[in-house]
């Protein structure tokens, strides 16, 4: 899925979010970083740019190759691979700061992900997330598309879960000496409701699946659904639109 649709317009709406948590880790020259689930590279070439040795995992084919043209492109040294974040192809303690940016939160099985990225970071390491959070646009939007979608054999967690700061502290909780949660807020603009939905079909990996699968009438449904949610939810009256959501930054401590 995370194939279709146009990512590199998405990150860029995204990488504030990457900055703001590349800041919060204080990264300095000579770190070893491992950012999982890196897209096209926003927090790896973040932390690049702050003098850290990067390595960048997807496990996406085409995250991999859009992230390796796009660290060429800003002459940017980092290592990319394929790897899974529920099972990472490195060593143990082998990274100062172990990162996902709005990433490593859709892997179906959290507690594999929070012990992985324990494992591979270092004693007094840090493990650190930027989560959505449930409400707002995106949390809306995603329990939205949720009831057009057919269920799976078995139940998954929510991925925005990740983004609530209770539940977060319980599935890092027994990895970590410390946990700090900082609370921020995404902001999404567009010059009227038509061009809003127009970006996000044509650069939404998981609207792009949905309109391949479903008969025509009902993706009309699921279109004409989101823009009641956006009518609902925009924070613009003069015909514009302003879309907010709240995500949480996460730096736990590794023991």
């Amino acid at each position: 899925m995370w194939s279709l649709g146009d990512y590199p317009r998405v990150a860029q709406l995204l990488e504030p979010g990457a900055e703001t948590l590349a800041d919060a880790c204080a990264i300095t020259e000579g770190m070893s970083v491992l950012d999982i689930a890196a897209g096209n590279g926003n927090f790896a070439l973040a932390a690049a740019r702050r003098g850290a040795a990067v390595t960048a995992t997807d496990i996406t084919p085409k995250m991999v190759e859009l992230g390796r043209a796009r660290s060429a492109s800003a002459g940017v040294g980092i290592d990319w691979s394929e790897a899974d974040a529920e099972d990472l192809p490195f060593a143990d303690a082998s990274y100062d700061i172990v990162a996902s940016v709005f990433g490593a939160m859709f892997a179906p099985q959290p507690a594999l992900v929070a012990a992985e990225m324990f494992r591979v970071a270092r004693p007094g390491g840090v493990v650190a997330m930027a989560n959505y959070s449930p409400g707002g646009y995106l949390g809306r939007l995603s329990q939205l598309l949720a009831t057009f979608s057919a269920r799976a054999d078995f139940d998954l967690p929510w991925p925005f879960l990740w983004g609530d700061e209770e539940e977060v502290r319980k599935r890092l909780g027994e990895h970590a000496r410390s946990i700090e949660v900082m609370h921020r807020t995404l902001s999404f603009e567009s010059a009227s409701v038509d061009d809003f939905v127009d970006f996000w079909l044509a650069t939404n990996a998981p609207q792009a699946a949905m309109k391949a699968m479903m008969p025509p009438e009902m993706y009309r449904k699921v279109l004409d659904a989101k823009r009641l949610l956006i009518e609902e939810l925009n924070e613009s009256n003069d015909g514009r639109v302003k879309l907010s959501s709240p995500y949480i930054l996460v730096l736990a401590r590794s023991n």
